[in-house]
């Protein structure tokens, strides 16, 4: 009844079982075809990120009453800056981890749909009729074993749709349950900075090399019209030595004094064709800018379009310069150590709901621009010869 003679004499099945046997062939096919789950689990990643930014809260707490307050704080910055950056990354592929799910889910609707219909309908029948195949019982002991082999695919793909919807759920609950994690973080980076920026103006207990001579710093700006020629004229001001200083002796390897992305290249024209000899790193707005060395501080304040620029002698014959902070901190003079506070980028600083995971154009956060330029012998020679890009210090 369920099937029926051809012209070759042969029986041919009816249409629900050809239905059935034709979604099983497809099912097959489709399993075979599907993607392989995505590594690593972005999930994970943001939950660590909010770990970093609960342990920078403690370090918070802690460094209110630290010996050595300004380095505390320093770090207390460092570790939140590092935290939501993770945390951003970690969203943004959360989004994109779930945006997926989503459509893989919507584009498996109707086949899914299908296949359950198939099999709603083989459960209404008779099993021996539907097991029955036209070709006898050849093809009843092969149809037999083509079901065997499609039984566990269906089991496994079960489970994977399952797991798949799992995922979604948790993926949105920790999206919505980030925003306050977001907004603890902001908080505590905006209270480290203000008590860094107020125990660094404070600070007078770093021994200082030279004191400065104002009036002949004050004759340079006034005649000098480029900052390759301030960098060279600088060079030979020397006012009264105060302290021996044995300058160390650098090798590559310096860590970049700031958090960012590398925006443009030694000596990379910009749009409007100008060739820098230094590179320009794209940073967050009141990102915490540090010292890579210690080092002298040679020049700090403002000059020609460069905003504040900070001049910083390393070593003898070495000049590292940094432009664009909006805040500097440290005197002319003064010797810092390697990793000391140098100052903020400007710019304000973002809400936790422009954090979110839906802006999947980090370059959007990167609003602020610091210009570093290093100089050997007054010849300026590539940066990245001496600075580490560390991958943590470039991503968003």
């Amino acid at each position: 009844m369920g099937r029926r003679r051809n012209r070759t004499g042969v029986f041919a099945a009816g249409p629900a079982c050809r239905l059935a046997q034709g979604l099983l062939l497809a099912l097959v096919l489709w399993l075979g075809a599907l993607p392989a789950r995505a590594e690593p689990d972005p999930a994970a990643a943001a939950r660590a990120a909010a770990e970093r930014i609960e342990a920078a809260s403690r370090a918070l707490e802690d460094a209110s009453g630290a010996s050595n307050r300004i380095a505390a704080l320093t770090e207390t910055v460092r570790a939140f800056e590092e935290g939501l950056a993770a945390m951003r990354s970690g969203l943004r592929r959360v989004s994109i981890r779930e945006q997926v799910l989503a459509r893989d889910l919507d584009a498996r609707e109707q086949e899914i749909s299908r296949l359950l219909a198939a099999l709603q309908m083989m459960g209404r029948n008779a099993g021996p009729l539907v097991m029955l195949h036209p070709l006898g019982p050849t093809g009843t002991a092969r149809s037999g074993m083509i079901l065997a082999d499609v039984t566990p695919a269906l089991s496994s793909e079960a489970e994977r749709l399952a797991a798949d919807l799992r995922e979604v759920a948790e993926l949105r609950a920790l999206q919505e349950n980030a925003a306050e994690t977001l907004r603890e973080g902001l908080a505590g980076i905006q209270a480290a900075r203000s008590e860094l920026s107020l125990a660094a103006s404070e600070r007078r207990d770093l021994p200082r090399r030279f004191v400065e001579d104002p009036i002949r710093t004050a004759i340079l700006i006034a005649s000098t019209e480029t900052l390759e020629g301030f960098a060279s004229g600088l060079s030979e001001i020397v006012g009264e030595e105060l302290m021996p200083y044995d300058p160390p002796v650098l090798t590559s390897g310096l860590r970049m004094p700031v958090q960012g992305t590398l925006l443009r290249g030694f000596r990379e024209p910009d749009a409007a064709g100008v060739a820098r000899p230094g590179l320009i790193m794209a940073t967050a707005p009141r990102a915490l800018v540090t010292a890579p060395a210690a080092a002298t501080i040679r020049y700090r304040g403002p000059l020609l379009d460069y905003g504040n620029l900070l001049i910083l002698e390393p070593a003898a014959d070495m000049l590292v310069v940094l432009a664009g902070l909006a805040e500097v901190y440290g005197e002319i003079g003064q010797v810092v150590p390697e990793g000391a506070p140098l100052g903020l980028m400007g710019g304000v600083a973002p809400e936790h709901t422009e954090l979110t995971a839906g802006d999947a154009v980090p370059s959007r956060r990167r609003s602020e621009s610091l210009y570093i330029e290093v100089r050997v012998g007054q010849e300026p020679v590539n940066p990245g010869d001496w600075f580490v890009f560390d991958t943590a210090f470039n991503g968003d």
